[in-house]
């Protein structure tokens, strides 16, 4: 289980103890209910559930990210540098104009790093 898994389930865990049941202290059979407190009791169940499905969809979405990251750190581990060198300049041939956005940004990060670092 990974960490990120971890958390999600943590905080399912937390947000399933926050939820508790409101009953009326008059009666159970529903007659003195206030029509206010069952609407909010419905909607904090409605978002209970949303926030359920957002983090079981953002669980799904970072376990495949991570998976194709791995796939690609596997697939670059097991190339040889000049190969990877050889790969880059084909890419700087293809597409000059990406190349020169891609290194302008790389410069403009480690510029910023390096500055930081000095102050």
């Amino acid at each position: 289980m990974s960490e990120f898994e971890a958390e999600v389930r943590k905080a399912e865990k937390e947000l399933e103890q926050g939820l508790m049941t409101i009953n009326d202290p008059v009666s159970d059979d529903g007659a003195g209910k206030d029509e206010f407190l069952g609407d909010i009791k419905m909607q904090a169940q409605e978002y209970g559930q949303k926030l359920q499905d957002a983090a079981g969809k953002a669980r799904d979405f970072a376990n495949e990210k991570f998976t194709q990251a791995g796939d690609k750190f596997k697939e670059l581990s097991a190339k040889d540098p000049k190969e990877l060198v050889e790969d880059a300049k084909e890419f700087a041939r293809q597409k000059p104009g990406q190349t020169i956005l891609i290194s302008a940004a790389v410069g403009l990060v480690l510029g910023l790093i390096i500055r930081g670092g000095r102050k």
